[in-house]
């Protein structure tokens, strides 16, 4: 989990640099190297061992040398340094959504706030509507920033549970002695949010699993350790526990172990109606073992179709299983291409080149490059005349690529009142319009309904992005009638996104499933600003299969040509 620890540290770094008031363009650096290394699909530590650091956009020699240092001591002298040059417990606020380095300072010097208990207080006895400049609705946006910040701490995101679990499978699996190897839990289901991680594994020498298990790397902690279970925390503070079960009980025990819980109640429940017995180390009919080495012998046994895992949530999937009829999920080998995706014409850091010829070698047929429109300066937006130059660099790199086409496009802002960024006759000219809110999230949720569904009125608009703007961590979804939305995309044949960035993955999968059945079609898109964000594409098809689509219900699951016919209005 290195590109994690890294990508945090030069955060850390930005933050201090923004306190200090130093150059805007060296704290600007150091945000990007850190999300570009976040946004990495491969270890950093490849990039370090193979001399490749140098391919990370952003990341020049004074980065590069930092980050082999934190690689080989795991901290930084010079972080180190910095932090002794603020006041103590800034850092600890800026944690808080709502709390920039301005305001940390202010409620450093004004109250000596120094960590988030004395900020909660301060709050509890009105004292920061005293502060120049701090109004009661900046207060309440701290207060609901402290909320956010301890539900956030309380589970880890799908992508980071993702990165933990392969550093102990990717270990084990090595083994000879491993025969079979899971994940299992909520990962396995693919929640967006893991509160840790089980694993499961076939082996007749579990004290060698339970070895190897305890002293990887990764460990700091060994919470227990038995001859078949192990459970461990690492040193980003997950716990990880290890079964070695029984070859003939592994597909039970998966089954078992993946849950849901209510799943699981409701699939014993139907196994006893067969006069079954079913737990985590088979299926038994009076007393004998008849099935669970695999979980589809399981479901055959129980006449039934086998429910994917990220379905097995009690919602209906049971029913529908018995009678046959569950959906045919969307896989990642369906995706034909990505239509939100940004160059170094706006925020990214790859060339159009550069994101085609990444698309194309990940079996794509199209991608969308669409930077940002041209009021929103602070990621890049291109004018009018900037969008000419675009144009004629996608018509260059189009004549260069045979079997493949970039299609030209932009990630246009939606204002306040529901206008687009751009003009109609600049919008015409754009193959896929992708449209977005930036800014406003705290308007009511009749402003911001209005908004959304204007922009779907628009005739150039095709897509609705990250339609509930809620960043992990971060910023919640803001307030809006989805039902509205979605019947008004309907109306106007708008596709509404699944974005897959991590930090996003919005629409949930919940609303995902209203939307399909509101027969509202979706795109599955990155937002990728580096051309390893790409990868995470796989992320956004867990929140779709979640959300029971089927390919066709996904727009960029069609070929070139059907997809352009297809976003007509």
């Amino acid at each position: 989990m290195k590109n994690l620890e890294i990508s945090e540290i030069f955060r850390e770094i930005a933050s201090i640099l923004e306190i200090k008031g130093d150059n805007p363009f060296r704290v600007r650096a150091y945000e990007r190297a850190a999300q570009n290394i976040e946004g990495l699909s491969e270890d950093i530590e490849n990039y370090i061992k193979q001399g490749r650091l140098s391919e990370i956009p952003g990341i020049g020699k004074d980065l590069a040398a930092k980050i082999v240092e934190i690689a080989r001591t795991g901290k930084l002298k010079f972080l180190e340094g910095l932090k002794k040059t603020i006041p103590s417990g800034l850092l600890e606020l800026l944690n808080i959504p709502s709390v920039g380095p301005k305001t940390a300072k202010l409620l450093y010097e004004k109250l000596k706030i120094k960590n988030i208990p004395d900020l909660e207080k301060a709050i509890r006895q009105d004292k920061l509507k005293d502060i120049f400049g701090i109004k009661e609705k900046t207060v309440e946006n701290i207060r609901k920033g402290i909320e956010i910040l301890k539900r956030a701490g309380e589970r880890m995101s799908l992508a980071v549970a993702m990165q933990a679990a392969e550093e102990f499978t990717g270990v084990l699996r090595k083994l000879p002695e491993v025969k079979r190897i899971s994940s299992a839990g909520s990962l396995r289901r693919q929640k967006e949010r893991v509160r840790d991680i089980d694993i499961l594994v076939v082996s007749r020498r579990p004290e060698k699993v339970m070895n190897t298990f305890t002293k990887i790397p990764a460990v700091r902690d060994v919470l227990a350790k038995g001859e078949t279970k192990s459970s461990v925390r690492t040193k980003d503070d997950v716990q990880v526990d290890c079964r070695v079960v029984e070859a003939r009980s592994f597909g039970a025990a998966l089954m078992y172990f993946t849950g849901s819980k209510n799943f699981n109640i409701k699939l014993r429940q139907l196994a006893i109606k067969k006069g079954l017995k079913l737990n985590e180390y088979g299926a038994f009919k009076k007393g004998k073992f008849i099935a669970g080495r695999s979980e589809e012998e399981i479901f055959k046994l129980l006449d039934m179709a086998y429910v994917e895992p990220e379905l097995r949530e009690d919602t209906g999937e049971i029913e529908l299983a018995r009678k046959f009829k569950l959906p045919h999920l969307i896989e990642l080998k369906n995706i034909k291409g990505d239509l939100h995706v940004h160059s170094r014409w706006s925020d990214g850091s790859n060339s159009i080149e550069e994101v085609a010829r990444a698309c194309q070698e990940g079996g794509y047929s199209y991608v969308a490059v669409t930077d940002h429109s041209q009021g929103l300066k602070v990621a890049g937006g291109l004018s009018r005349q900037e969008l000419k130059k675009k144009k004629q660099e996608i018509d260059k790199v189009n004549k260069k690529l045979k079997g493949f086409r970039v299609l030209y496009g932009t990630e246009v802002d939606i204002d306040s009142n529901g206008k687009l960024d751009y003009p109609d006759e600049a919008l015409k000219e754009f193959d896929i319009v992708v449209a977005a809110i930036h800014s406003g999230f705290k308007q009511s949720k009749e402003q911001l309904t209005r908004r959304l569904v204007r922009a779907c009125q628009n005739k150039y608009a095709h897509i609705l992005a990250h339609p509930t703007g809620r960043l992990w961590g971060t910023r919640d979804a803001y307030e809006v009638d989805l039902e509205e939305v979605f019947k008004s995309a309907k109306q106007t044949n708008t596709a509404l996104e699944i974005n897959a960035f991590p930090r996003r993955l919005d629409l949930n999968d919940l609303n995902c499933r209203r939307a399909k059945e509101m027969g509202v079609k979706l795109a599955i898109d990155t937002d990728a600003h580096i051309t390893e964000q790409l990868e995470m594409m796989k992320l956004g098809i867990s929140v779709a299969r979640r959300g029971w689509l089927s390919p066709g219900d996904v727009i960029n699951t069609l070929t070139l040509e059907e997809l352009l016919k297809a976003i007509k209005k």
